[in-house]
């Protein structure tokens, strides 16, 4: 079985002249905490000199950076740790650099919750429990000061940084809230006769200072684990390469590692091996499962001269081959590059909840100082204590975490979901607009049907001389030789033995060859004119078409076969029947898909009675014969006119510019590598049940944003009011802060756990 590879262009640059000096580099981020910190790392980058645009994706922890070539990465790195974040600019190996960075992060974080917790409990216990031991103050002052300034040092650090540039994230609120509580408990712990002299109790808050910090850090310890977990797609796909390699040097074999072998080399694998990068077999036989690239599992034989990929099985026999790909230059390493940008990409829904969070700290904060002021004028006895504890829990309950993780987590999962299913997803709006599709257009050849048409009948003219019937088939050999239309490699397929037969013979020579877009060619040999393609084109050069072979052409018609009409300029000399099975599945496919209430059309190149012949054994009721390529995209805009939002699926270079004008474009993996780059979507298959997947996928990975976005918004549209107080006119109640900061971690984790759904959801 010939193989495709899937071949993904480098990220395009900007067409305008202007723009040509500019590039686009995407960096690993460390040091993220909040949907808040990525507006800040984001708003920074924006602003650094030299820069065009910058994006940052809190849940993949990268940013991208499209700037004047003369920006140097390390501006950029600089720019991004002054206000308290990192970027890591070494390209060779970034990603295991910031596997590394963040597995070390999570390490000392849970260090740090492990401390912090074993001295919050004592403090817990008699703030509680044991106020009126002998110097309970002070114990627990002692026992406080090292979480808040130690183990938690981070939050105070980040949120200096962040203050330096008049900045605000979710570390400003945890060391406000927590600061004050200390500074305030210090005070009273140090001269609680001020209170006293005033008839007010002495409370301190330092369990509440030493709990919220403990139980901020266990959540973002569990939110990183959960984060951990939704980037498993690219993990398995990173695992599909070998770490070692057997190489053929200066005639010994030798075990390397993988990252050193260069264009060039000579690798041998054995039976059961994977196959470490892209290369031509130079010798050996057998046979390799490359089901992980063209979706199909029949193992594809392999022999001097074929291409083999990296990440493929071996079944059986071994083989050497020269490496030609290899890194991220390799089929996988672009498709895992697809997957990582997929996941970085933003949803449209994101960019309003990126708003959001950016002012939401500052509004927080403003709420809790309302709280505070609100308490002093109107609070009563208790006005100055109630006032510091509600501002306190204000900040503390106020998480933009759980908002900041809803959209991103969801679409990290949706798109690996997708790459498991053999469909590769380049960019979250497509993902986000896929349940939305109501209308479906197919091409035929290659997406509904095999794509390997095949010649199944001859009928020459009576005209035609047995000893002409030679000449003629040389003639049309040549000429669909020269053709890049599908259906012309099946004629040269059919005539390739009888005129590998005749090789004595002089080549044919054609002059004026022509491409007759949407129609066929036609070319001059021997000072005569001849022509090959539809029979629209024969009734625009009104060439004779004799009765028999008009009827030879409606009967194979009518069995879903294309007819290719071969003529000279005054008579058609013979009519070839070319058939192109129907895939398997494609009933199925379109069955599913009209189910879930889609109009499914199909439009070919074929002609009325072939088109109608498919069109019936797959269980369609819409389709257009004798398309030509611009009438594809036409018929797209149509149907946006009438209001439809159009899915368009294609593999050929002709549908380019109908993907292209679809809502959502989606590629046989197959296919051209223009379709394929036209796209939004791929299908690593042939199989077109994958389609039906790919709208549930995108109508599962919505409504996982929906209900993620919901609780974020829910939880602080009514904790923000329960923590200022609004229930204590009314119940006596006021929102402890431990409290907060327990529903505060859990609202972040929660987010992440209901995006995790998605891994186990059916498609």
């Amino acid at each position: 079985m010939a193989t495709n590879p899937i071949t993904i262009d480098q990220e395009p640059a900007t067409s305008s002249k202007e723009a040509s000096s500019q590039v686009r580099k995407t960096y690993p981020v460390t040091g993220m905490s909040c949907a808040a910190c990525a507006v800040s790392v984001e708003s920074t980058l924006k602003t650094t000199k030299g820069v065009k645009d910058a994006g940052v994706n809190f849940a993949t922890q990268s940013a991208w950076v499209e700037a004047e070539a003369e920006v140097s990465a390390e501006t950029l790195q600089q720019a991004v740790r002054s206000v308290g974040y990192d970027l890591i600019i070494d390209t060779e190996n970034a990603q295991e650099k910031q596997a590394v960075s963040q597995q070390q992060e999570y390490q000392a974080l849970k260090k740090r919750t492990f401390y912090a917790a074993l001295l919050t409990l004592p403090v817990f216990i008699i703030g509680m429990f044991f106020m009126d031991i002998p110097y309970a103050n002070w114990i627990m002052m002692v026992l406080t000061a090292p979480v808040l300034f130690w183990f938690g040092r981070n939050f105070f650090a980040n949120a200096w940084k962040q203050a330096r540039h008049l900045k605000a994230n979710m570390d400003t609120l945890v060391a406000l809230s927590t600061g004050i509580a200390f500074l305030f408990s210090a005070f009273t712990t140090f001269y609680p006769e001020f209170w006293f002299s005033r008839g007010l109790p002495a409370h301190t808050y330092f369990e509440a200072a030493a709990v919220i910090i403990t139980l901020i850090s266990l959540g973002k310890l569990l939110e990183e684990r959960a984060k951990a977990n939704t980037s498993s797609a690219i993990k398995k796909l990173i695992g599909l390469q070998p770490k070692t390699v057997h190489a053929i040097i200066e005639g010994v074999e030798q075990e390397i590692p993988v990252a050193q072998v260069q264009p060039g080399y000579l690798i041998l694998v054995r039976p059961g091996e994977k196959i470490p990068v892209d290369g031509i077999v130079q010798s050996g036989f057998s046979y390799v499962d490359e089901s992980m690239i063209s979706g199909e599992p029949i193992p594809v034989q392999k022999q001097k001269g074929d291409q083999v990929f990296a990440g493929t099985v071996n079944q059986q026999g071994s083989f050497r081959f020269e490496t030609q790909k290899v890194g991220g230059e390799t089929v996988l390493g672009q498709i895992i590059k697809m997957v990582q940008e997929a996941q970085g990409s933003k949803a449209p829904v994101q960019k309003l909840v990126d708003k959001i969070a950016g002012i939401f700290v500052p509004v927080v904060i403003m709420i809790s100082i309302l709280t505070f002021a609100a308490w002093m004028l109107f609070g009563g006895e208790d006005a100055f204590t109630h006032a510091l504890l509600t501002s306190i829990t204000v900040l503390v309950i106020a998480c933009p975490c759980a908002l900041g993780l809803a959209t991103p987590t969801a679409i990290m999962v949706g798109v690996g979901k997708g790459a498991e299913n053999n469909i590769l997803i380049k960019d979250a709006e497509s993902l986000e607009l896929g349940h939305k599709v109501n209308a479906i257009i197919l091409d035929k050849t290659g997406t509904i049907t095999e794509g390997k048409p095949a010649v199944s009948g001859i009928q020459w003219s009576a005209e035609v001389k047995e000893e002409q019937k030679a000449s003629y088939k040389r003639i049309l050999y040549t000429l669909e030789k020269q053709s890049e239309h599908p259906l012309a490699e099946a004629v040269v397929n059919a005539l390739a033995e009888e005129e590998r037969a005749v090789t004595h013979q002089k080549a044919i020579e054609l002059e004026r060859f022509e491409s007759l877009t949407g129609r066929g060619v036609k070319a001059q040999a021997a000072e005569q004119t001849y022509y090959v393609g539809n029979l629209q084109l024969i009734l625009e050069q009104k060439i004779a078409l004799p009765n028999r072979l008009e009827e030879q052409a409606r009967a194979w018609q009518q069995k879903a076969n294309t007819v290719v009409y071969f003529a000279n300029k005054d008579q058609v000399l013979a009519v070839i029947a070319i058939a192109d099975k129907i895939k398997a599945t494609s009933r199925q496919a379109i069955q599913s898909l009209q189910e879930q209430g889609v109009e499914v059309y199909m439009l070919t190149g074929d002609n009325q009675q072939t088109a109608e012949a498919v069109a019936r054994e797959v269980g369609l009721q819409h389709f257009k014969a004798e398309v030509l390529p611009s009438d594809k995209s036409d018929f797209v805009k149509e149907l946006q006119q009438k209001g439809k939002i159009v899915a368009m699926v294609g593999d050929g270079i002709n549908d380019s510019q109908a993907l292209a004008q679809a809502d959502v474009s989606i590629a046989m993996g197959k296919g051209s590598d223009i379709a394929m780059d036209v796209a939004k979507m791929t299908l690593i298959t042939s199989d077109l049940t994958a389609i039906p997947k790919a709208l549930n996928l995108s109508g599962k990975t919505v409504k996982t944003i929906k209900q993620n976005l919901f609780w974020a918004f829910i939880y602080n549209v009514i904790g923000i009011p329960i923590a200022a107080g609004v229930l204590f006119p009314f119940f006596g109640f006021l929102l402890d802060p431990m409290i907060a900061g327990a529903a505060m971690a859990l609202s972040s984790v929660s987010v992440v756990t209901n995006s995790l759904r998605l891994r186990s959801t059916k498609l």
